[in-house]
């Protein structure tokens, strides 16, 4: 060949994604590091990284597209509601159009054989592999030489005695390695994605049974705060401190309700109706929460301040919610 040979890695910041861009650099191959980025998970760990370990890294925007794989993926959910094979599987889907557009030679990530029940036993891997549709063209350099040899191999594109065939959950193989190639620092194994996240997950099953329509701009205000429902077609935002407040309302868009106490400090109430318009017993619970939450809680009557989407004030005096039923109402 008479050309550098190239790879596309989707590239997490973690320790197993570092070595395999680094094995293969180490090889001579050109690597570009690819992150992608939904409300799930973001790019910080990848871009640290990649500053770090000199890699050059492209973060793809991919919000609207992975949502709607996750409220139906086809092999399922893991332990709470995270889709991996699937989401594996777009990944690469994604991945390998950017390796076309690009002309880059192959795919590769930091995949490591029998580490994650779900997502990373061999069935899993071969389900990933069909899904996206570009198996043939996915090297996993950590676990290479436990897996089928791939065609950039056997073509000489990459140099198979240089991979490794590591296996398991055990993390010790990797740190030798890191420790062969210069990775003195590195994330510690697991975090990073929120739909493993149980106490989020709740919220997020609770959004997807009442609003299936949902779009990434419910998915950001709903990792804000505390969580509440209040019927089936209300939903409470609720600040826990000042930031909380200032990206709730930066998150608020026109078809929500502001609230806030009128003559005290407390949280910022963001209020979502699914279908317009709010009935007025959802407008005086989420008042009641919201003076609940503020310095004036223990009031038998607390001004709360309304900014409605068309641009109206009002100010409602409410009864402070009794804590123990706002508690029954938080996700």
């Amino acid at each position: 060949m008479n050309r550098p040979v190239t790879a596309l890695g989707i590239f997490s910041g973690g320790l197993d994604s570092i070595l395999a861009a680094l094995l293969l650099r180490q090889q001579g191959i050109a690597v570009e590091c690819l992150c992608f980025v939904t409300p799930f998970f973001g790019a910080e760990r990848a871009e640290e990284a990649a500053r770090r370990y000199d890699l050059s890294l492209t973060v793809r925007e991919i919000s609207a597209v992975h949502l709607q794989m996750l409220k139906n993926p086809h092999y399922g959910y893991g332990r709470n509601l995270n889709p991996c094979i699937d989401c594996h599987a777009l990944m690469f889907r994604l991945a390998d159009e950017l390796r076309q557009e690009r002309g880059w030679d192959f795919l590769f990530s930091g995949e490591v054989l029998g580490q994650r029940p779900k997502s990373q036993l061999r069935p899993a891997l071969q389900a990933v592999d069909k899904a996206s549709g570009c198996g043939s063209r996915i090297l996993r350099p950590l676990s290479a030489l436990l897996l089928p040899e791939t065609a950039m191999e056997r073509d000489g594109l990459v140099d198979r005695t240089q991979l490794q065939g590591i296996s398991g959950r055990s993390r010790k193989l990797q740190e030798q390695l890191a420790a062969e190639l210069g990775v003195t620092d590195y994330p510690s194994s697991g975090g990073g994605c929120l739909l493993t996240e149980p106490s989020f997950t709740v919220r997020l099953r609770d959004l997807f049974d009442h609003e299936p329509d949902c779009t990434p701009a419910d998915i950001a205000l709903l990792k804000q705060g505390r969580a509440f429902r209040l019927s089936p077609q209300a939903r409470l935002a609720l600040g826990r401190q000042r930031g909380d407040n200032e990206r709730l309302r930066a998150l608020a868009l026109q078809r929500h309700v502001q609230l806030r106490c009128a003559e005290c400090s407390g949280p910022l109430g963001v209020l979502v109706a699914a279908a317009a318009p709010l009935a007025p017993q959802d407008v005086q619970l989420a008042a009641a929460l919201v003076a609940s939450y503020g310095k004036d809680q223990a009031k038998a009557q607390v001004a709360v301040r309304l900014e409605w989407p068309d641009g109206r004030v009002e100010v409602l005096q409410v009864a402070p919610l009794a804590r123990e039923r706002a508690q029954q109402l938080q996700l």
